[in-house]
């Protein structure tokens, strides 16, 4: 099996910025550390801030109860940022981040209906890119985008919700499963590549999602973000065991990048 296109079909199209923003703990050069009161009365706020959201506050109570380490440290990083967290969208996408880096990883070995529940979130949330914004669609494929991402789930809470509960709730259940998945088969590569050929993608196309490859000229907006709603799309559509080992390598990748 052609090792570079095993991970770059995980990284290419799956590892998307609504868990992977580089924005996260960076300070400008230059400005100033808070105090100790400032960042504990950031803490409080942050506290309130998340708990108090009528849309985030499950999901952060059910964080804190699940992995209560993972929350304080969630909380002593966003407190250090004081008049920087006040966005609750923004926390969520942080918190489920952090989630993914540190324990995301289980997720791999959860049940496969776990799994089909946290991809189906991920399609959902590429579909309403699609129809709204072709640049941020390719950004999401791809990784950037994060002020424009945040603004986009401001707009889209229940979205980024399923995301964020279905990615945890995958987490769980892995936790309970000692055994791993087996890795997924050439076949079930092969599968998923003649069937993005069968929808019609272009080789260009199945070479950027697949392979990882740039183009000079680039591909468009609208025939990249097209393809990643193919790719996800004909990927659902695999026989079960097929998609849950691939779903699990590419959840592998995701948390180990």
């Amino acid at each position: 099996m052609n090792l570079l296109r095993v991970a770059l079909l995980g990284l290419a199209a799956l590892v998307a910025v609504i868990l992977g923003f580089a924005y996260w703990g960076a300070r400008p050069d230059g400005s100033a550390v808070p105090g100790p009161q400032e960042i504990a009365a950031s803490r409080r706020a942050v506290e309130r801030l998340a708990s108090a959201s009528p849309d985030y506050g499950g999901y952060f109570d059910a964080l804190k109860t699940a992995y209560p380490s993972d929350y304080e440290a969630f909380l002593s990083r966003a407190s250090e940022r004081p008049g920087e967290s006040d966005d609750v969208d923004a926390l969520a996408i942080e918190a489920a981040r952090d989630l993914r880096r540190s324990h995301g990883v289980l997720a791999a070995r959860a049940d496969g209906a776990a799994l089909d529940r946290y991809f189906d979130a991920r399609r959902a949330i590429l579909g309403a890119l699609a129809a709204q914004d072709r640049r941020l669609c390719v950004d999401f494929l791809y990784g950037g985008g994060h002020a424009d991402f945040v603004a986009f789930a401001r707009d889209h809470r229940p979205l980024l919700l399923a995301l964020a509960q279905s990615g945890l709730a995958a987490i769980k259940d892995g936790a309970e499963r000692p055994e791993r998945r087996p890795a997924p088969q050439e076949e079930d590569f092969r599968a998923l590549e003649n069937a993005l050929r069968a929808q019609g993608l272009s080789n260009a196309a199945i070479g950027a999602l697949l392979d990882g490859r740039s183009y000079d000229p680039p591909l468009g907006n609208d025939e990249l973000c097209q393809a990643g709603m193919t790719y996800l799309t004909t990927l659902a559509a695999l026989p079960q065991e097929a998609r849950w080992r691939i779903y699990a390598f590419a959840v592998e990748l995701m948390a180990r990048s």
